[in-house]
């Protein structure tokens, strides 16, 4: 499956010409949030990424509330907001954590770990990918002027579960960087966007 991965668009037309020609050659898209500057025209933008005729896993950023996110991407059938939540596509289980993105320890993630720890064990899907906005820590994805600034609690899942993939984003200085952890591969795509495998 070729996954279209990108973050941070913050409302760019210009990324978004780059999302819409990358697009065509993806089976699903994904964004790992901060679509908008602080929600300006998001039911344009989520709109305009409607009609590229692809399925789209998204969560919020911290720029979006969670609420109006999802209001707006409910509009949608192939549009599927999992903050919290998942989705099954093809033979790969998404899981979606979004928000955040300044906080080293996540308690609220941390719960729901238990959750994604369920699911991805009664799943049948023979792939996992975990979707957040918030980088994990201690990476090349959240080193920022030599320190480390990610989630450690997201860290400590990928360590912890069989994943394959983790798109994440927040930090401008780390977009288009990658690396791996247990064999998960972790990319911050940035605001035009990577085509991964999985």
């Amino acid at each position: 499956m070729k996954i279209l991965a990108f973050v941070d668009l913050h409302g760019s037309l210009t990324a978004l010409k780059e999302i819409k020609k990358k697009a065509k050659k993806a089976d699903i898209i994904v964004c790992a949030g901060d679509l908008t500057i602080f929600e300006a025209d998001m039911e344009f933008l989520i709109d305009e990424l409607s009609h590229l005729g692809k399925e789209i896993i998204m969560v919020h950023g911290n720029h979006e509330g969670a609420d109006y996110m999802k209001e707006v991407c409910g509009f949608y059938d192939n549009i599927h907001f999992i903050h919290k939540k998942k989705k099954v596509i093809g033979d790969v289980l998404f899981l979606g954590y979004g928000g955040k993105g300044f906080s080293i320890e996540d308690e609220e993630f941390d719960k729901l770990a238990k959750k994604f720890e369920k699911w991805i064990k009664s799943s049948k899907a023979e792939k996992v990918v975990l979707v957040s906005h918030a980088p994990p820590y201690g990476t090349k994805l959240d080193k920022i002027g030599g320190e480390f600034v990610g989630n450690l609690s997201l860290k400590e899942f990928i360590v912890n579960m069989e994943t394959h993939l983790l798109v994440c984003g927040h930090l401008h200085e780390t977009a288009g960087k990658k690396d791996e952890v247990e064999g998960t591969l972790m990319v911050n795509p940035g605001p035009k966007g990577k085509i991964v495998d999985v």
